[in-house]
């Protein structure tokens, strides 16, 4: 179902936004088009049952929500080597042959009305370009957000035979520039990340979100790959109060892999729709989707995973497993893990559970003078290992293990 453009969205609005970051020509006619788009784009697809939608995006405000000339950020950039790491508007100046040709290359502005609004209205955002040969593994992009909403875009083009570790953060600002010009009342954050895998390229990409409990987060990120390249995905959702997270790879070359992994940890009423997946086109493709997630008090937690087998995706092998952790009776989760082949080569499954602090190990711990609350949050954390265990970056590993242990404190 599309929704209504934003009244106080003009073309003036947009043109302003791109005079002020003196962009090209080329970007005012995308963020444009997109503007023009929301006339008629649709809100991205939610999984429903007959007489329930899961997740209600049409209940957002966005005129409300969206203050598209007040944006700001404080955002640090550090690492790169050989490696180019730069805001979009110092990129645009050193790099706009290369920005030009794989700018929503990945994801097309106008595929739902969140990624069209996000193309017309960003003002903050990352580029990573790797040159042939190149091995850069501490790239860090660390941003806090100061105003009402935020836009922002982040492409990562690899050449090939190199390699890259991404990690990138948000949350909340606290500092000097969010006390001078606090803001009250809910917010909206808005990332769209594209990742274009050059041949026999590795890029990991980490990110954490931990925004405060007023803001709605809207997340598309989706990397593609050539030939034996391999995106790694790591998605940790703790902040937020609604969460719409989806992580997808497009396997378009031969002997590609792909690898999704995600985290969430919600308590109040905190609301997460996360999404994780995969399109095997190519022949001897590999992916896993592995995510796991702990729900407290009143919050709500829907997945859905989807693994799409092409016809030509000869010798396939794909997996997925999600598993959600209920500490209160009042909490709720969904899963809906997905399975569409279209070529029998294929090896592949999905499961997902749901369940409870087992009894008999929470009871094994108190036998052994462990105090109930103490022993929950072992077997909490215990709960959570197998997917760390999957994460490569140790430092990306120690900001989600301190953040499940906070909110166990």
């Amino acid at each position: 179902m599309s929704t209504k453009a934003i009244e106080s969205l003009s073309d003036e609005t947009v043109r302003r936004i791109a005079d002020e970051r003196d962009e090209p020509e080329w970007l005012l006619e995308a963020r444009l088009d997109a503007l023009a788009a929301l006339e008629t784009a649709d809100l991205p697809d939610v999984i429903q049952t007959p007489g329930r939608k899961w997740t209600d995006l049409e209940a957002l405000d966005f005129e409300q929500l969206v203050d598209p000339l007040d944006q700001s950020d404080a955002t640090e950039r550090t690492g790169g080597g050989d490696a180019v790491v730069l805001p979009f508007t110092e990129a645009l100046d050193e790099y706009g042959d290369v920005l030009e040709e794989h700018f929503a290359s990945v994801i097309d502005p106008e595929e739902n009305y969140l990624t069209a609004m996000s193309v017309a209205l960003f003002t903050t955002g990352t580029f990573v370009y790797v040159p042939e040969g190149v091995d850069v593994e501490d790239v860090t992009i660390r941003a806090e957000m100061n105003s009402r909403s935020l836009f922002s875009q982040t492409l990562v083009v690899t050449e090939e035979s190199s390699s890259v570790t991404i990690l990138e953060s948000i949350e909340s600002g606290d500092g000097e520039a969010a006390a001078s010009k606090p803001v009250d009342g809910d917010r909206y954050f808005s990332n769209l990340v594209e990742v274009v895998g050059g041949e026999n390229a590795n890029v990991q990409f980490g990110s954490l979100q931990n925004l405060d409990d007023d803001t709605y987060t809207y997340s598309l990120k989706r990397g593609v790959t050539d030939t034996y390249a391999t995106v790694n995905w790591i998605e940790s959702n703790f902040g937020s109060k609604l969460t719409r997270s989806d992580v997808e790879t497009e396997l378009n070359g031969d002997g590609s892999e792909s690898q999704i992994v995600g985290t969430f940890f919600g308590n109040e009423d905190q609301h997460f729709d996360i999404n994780a997946r995969v399109w095997h086109q190519a022949e001897n493709t590999t992916a896993d989707l592995v995510t796991r997630g702990v729900l407290d008090d009143v919050a709500r937690s829907v997945y859905e995973g989807v693994q799409d087998v092409g016809q030509d995706a000869w010798n396939t092998s794909s997996y997925q497993r999600e598993n959600t952790l209920m500490l209160s009776d009042d909490a709720e989760a969904d899963a809906s893990p997905k399975l569409i082949i279209h070529n029998h080569d294929t090896e592949a499954s999905h499961s997902a559970t749901v369940g409870q602090v087992d009894a008999e190990d929470l009871f094994y711990l108190e036998s052994r003078t462990i105090d109930e609350r103490t022993a929950r949050n072992m077997l909490v954390e215990g709960f959570f290992v197998p997917v760390l265990e999957e994460i490569a970056v140790e430092e990306f590993r120690d900001d989600v293990e301190e953040l499940v242990r906070q909110r166990l404190a």
